[in-house]
């Protein structure tokens, strides 16, 4: 099976980056996985938003911190099994943190979406929270990808390893930077530490220069404001086996606008 991942979609550029590469090379993947936690103005998502991405062949929509930034959006994610919160809030929070969805070609396949807690808001385990899960989601379907949103390295690769063996895939989301550390762990679990950003790196991570760089300097509260220009697509092309669940294969895909564009 032939996954496409898609790191943080931010603003407008980053969902006109998507729509274009979607438009050229959505029919040779299997299944499509887009981080849109930054997808409206670089701050949570709409529901036309949500609808729009799943109305373009995209099959779940996973998420982060900034999920919560749209109030619209929660009595959308009580009513979706498509759009996923991190699945390691407290118990009551609106929306659910993990689905199991069929492919192209009627495989079940589980996401899971979950965060981190160094250098992020105290929420519960990520470890414990993920494992208990992924061993229900085990007796339905044994393909199981996995968005860390998470800040710390460290926590990154440390639960991937925790987990290897009993899911297909698990790639950050968070720093909006893509690393250049994919692999296939000992037991078949595809990683990377950071899946990238989607949107314009004309910016810093996505938002306008003039609205970032007054913050370091006078540390006082600044309106960010999108960036625009030199978009690109960051994400992972990855081959999954249909019988076993293990990873056979992990890509990096960078990819300008441009060059989407021209081909």
């Amino acid at each position: 099976m032939r996954v496409l991942v898609v790191g943080d979609v931010v603003g407008s550029p980053g969902r006109k980056t998507l729509e274009e590469y979607l438009k050229r090379f959505s029919s040779n993947y299997d299944f499509i996985v887009v981080n849109g936690e930054n997808a409206a103005a670089g701050f949570g998502i709409t529901a036309k938003i949500a609808d729009e991405f799943l109305a373009n062949n995209i099959d779940v929509i996973t998420s982060g911190n900034h999920i919560w930034d749209k109030k619209e959006i929660y009595t959308y994610l009580e009513n979706s099994e498509r759009l996923l919160r991190p699945i390691n809030y407290p118990k009551g929070v609106p929306g659910k943190g993990y689905t199991i969805v069929e492919s192209k070609k009627g495989i079940k396949v589980g996401v899971v979406s979950v965060q981190g807690r160094v250098f992020m808001p105290p929420i519960d385990c990520p470890f414990k929270t993920l494992a208990d899960v992924v061993e229900e989601m085990r007796k339905e379907c044994k393909i199981i990808i996995v968005d860390f949103h998470a800040e710390a390295t460290s926590e990154k690769i440390a639960l991937a390893k925790y987990m290897d063996g009993k899911i297909s895939l698990l790639y950050g989301t968070h720093t909006h930077i893509q690393t250049a550390d994919e692999k296939i762990l000992l037991e078949g679990t595809g990683y990377i530490t950071d899946a990238g950003m989607t949107g314009s790196d004309n910016g810093i991570i996505g938002m306008d220069n003039n609205s970032i760089i007054p913050k370091f300097l006078n540390c006082l509260p600044q309106r960010f404001e999108i960036a625009k220009g030199m978009e690109r697509l960051n994400g992972l092309d990855v081959e999954i086996d249909e019988e076993t669940g293990d990873c056979l294969r992990i890509d990096r895909i960078n990819i300008s606008l441009d060059q989407i564009e021209m081909m």
